[in-house]
C-alpha cells in the first residue's frame, strides 16, 4: 500500500508541474539519453564489439519494445497490408535503419562522439534541401523564411565540409598525458591512425540516410497513418537486412558472444534507452511542443556529448571540428527559424481565407424573404 501511495503522490507532483516545464525537462533528459548513446556506442566499438553485431542486437531490443505498443494502440488505425506497403517498408528500412546505423558506426569508429553529434545538427538542413529538390517543399526566395532556410542550409554544408576537410590542431586535451586519469571506459586512443576524413564522409552518409528516411517517411505515413506500426515494420526489415549482411561478412562466432558486463550494458543502453524510451519521449514532445521545439534542443546534445566524452573517454577537441560545429549549429537555427516563420505565414494566409469566406457567407441578399418554401434556412448550410 505504501508503494501505491508513493506512486500516486509522485504522479500528482508531476501533474502539478506546468506542461511547458514538463516539456523542457523531458527534452533535457532526452538530450542526455542520446548523448549517452554516442559515448556508449564509441565505448562498445573500443571494446571490440562488431559493427554488424551491435546494430543487430540493438534492433532486436527495439523491435521487442515497439511491437506490443504498435499492436495494441494502433489496431483501428492500421490499413490492410499490401505488397506495395511491404516494399515501401523495406525501402524505409534500407535507408533509415541499415544505411543510417551502418554509416553512423563506421563514421564514429574513425572520428569521435562529439563530432558525430555535431554533424547530426545538419539533418534538418539536408532534409529541407532534399524536400526542395524533390518538389515536396517550396523555396520562396521572395520571403524572409525562404532566404533564412537557404542561408542555414549553406552554413550547414560549409560546417560539414570544414569538419571533413580540416581537422586542425588539438586545442583542448582533458589532462596532460603523464597526469591523465584512467578513463571511465576504454579510451579514444585507437582512433589515432584511422582516417578522420573518411570517418566524416561516413557521418555525412549517415546524415543523408537519416534525412532521406524522413523525406520518404512522410508520403508513407499519409497512406499508412500508424506511426508505431510503420516504425516496427521498418525496424523488422532493418533487422533482417543486418542479419543477411552479418551472415556474409561476420564469420567469427565469438563476435556474437558477450565477453563482459560492459559489452552487455552498451547493447542494452542502445536498445532500451536510445531506441525505446527516447523514441516514446520524443513522440510525446513532438505532439505537445511541435517538431521545431524538439529540434531546437539538438545542439544541447552536442554540448553534453562533449562533456561526457571528455570525462568518460578522454576525448580531445580539434580546431576544425569546433569551427564546423559552430557553423552547423548556426545553420540549424536559421533553418528552424525559417520553418517557424513559414508556419506563421501559412497560419495567417489560412486565417485570411477563412475570414473572407465567413464574411461572404454572412452577406444575406435583401430581396430574399422568409417563405413557406424557404422557412428558416440560412443562405448557406455549409456548417450545418
Amino acid at each position: 500500500m505504501a508503494d501505491v501511495g508513493g506512486s500516486a503522490t509522485g504522479n500528482r507532483m508531476w501533474c502539478s508541474v506546468p506542461e511547458r516545464l514538463q516539456l523542457h525537462m523531458s527534452m533535457l533528459a532526452l538530450q542526455f539519453g542520446y548523448a549517452g548513446f554516442h559515448v556508449v556506442s564509441r565505448a562498445a566499438l573500443n571494446m571490440g564489439i562488431s559493427k554488424l553485431v551491435f546494430p543487430v542486437y540493438r534492433n532486436i531490443i527495439a523491435l521487442l519494445l515497439l511491437l506490443p505498443f504498435a499492436y495494441f494502440l494502433e489496431k483501428k488505425e492500421r490499413p490492410a497490408m499490401t505488397l506495395n506497403f511491404l516494399l515501401q517498408f523495406f525501402l524505409l528500412a534500407l535507408v533509415g535503419i541499415t544505411a543510417n546505423q551502418g554509416f553512423y558506426l563506421l563514421g564514429l569508429d574513425n572520428t569521435s562522439p562529439t563530432f558525430a553529434s555535431a554533424i547530426q545538427n545538419s539533418v534538418p538542413a539536408i532534409t529541407f534541401l532534399m524536400a526542395a529538390l524533390l518538389r515536396i517543399e517550396k523555396v520562396r526566395l521572395n520571403r524572409k523564411d525562404g532566404i533564412s532556410k537557404v542561408i542555414g542550409t549553406i552554413l550547414c554544408v560549409a560546417g560539414a565540409s570544414v569538419i571533413t576537410l580540416y581537422k586542425g590542431p588539438t586545442i583542448y586535451s582533458p589532462a596532460p598525458p603523464l597526469n591523465r586519469p584512467t578513463p571511465m571506459f576504454v579510451s579514444l586512443g585507437d582512433a589515432k591512425g584511422k582516417s578522420w576524413t573518411l570517418g566524416c564522409l561516413y557521418l555525412i552518409g549517415h546524415c543523408l540516410s537519416w534525412s532521406g528516411w524522413l523525406v520518404l517517411q512522410a508520403p508513407v505515413l499519409k497512406k499508412y497513418p500508424a506511426r508505431l506500426s510503420v516504425t516496427s515494420y521498418t525496424c523488422f526489415f532493418g533487422l533482417i537486412q543486418f542479419l543477411i549482411i552479418a551472415g556474409f561478412l561476420e564469420r567469427d562466432p565469438q563476435a556474437w558472444m558477450f565477453h563482459s558486463g560492459g559489452e552487455l550494458f552498451t547493447i542494452l543502453y542502445a536498445g532500451v534507452v536510445a531506441s525505446g524510451v527516447a523514441f516514446a519521449v520524443q513522440i510525446w514532445c513532438i505532439d505537445r511542443g511541435g517538431p521545431v521545439f524538439v529540434a531546437v534542443y539538438q545542439p544541447v546534445q552536442t554540448l553534453v556529448v562533449a562533456i561526457m566524452a571528455s570525462i568518460a573517454l578522454g576525448e580531445e577537441f580539434y580546431l576544425g571540428g569546433i569551427i564546423g560545429a559552430v557553423l552547423i549549429i548556426a545553420g540549424l537555427y536559421l533553418v528552424l527559424w525559417g520553418k517557424s516563420e513559414e508556419r506563421k505565414f501559412a497560419a495567417q494566409e489560412k486565417a485570411a481565407i477563412q475570414s473572407t469566406l465567413e464574411h461572404s457567407n454572412s452577406r444575406t441578399p435583401s430581396h430574399i424573404k422568409t417563405s413557406l418554401t424557404q422557412p428558416l434556412l440560412p443562405p448557406s448550410t455549409e456548417n450545418v
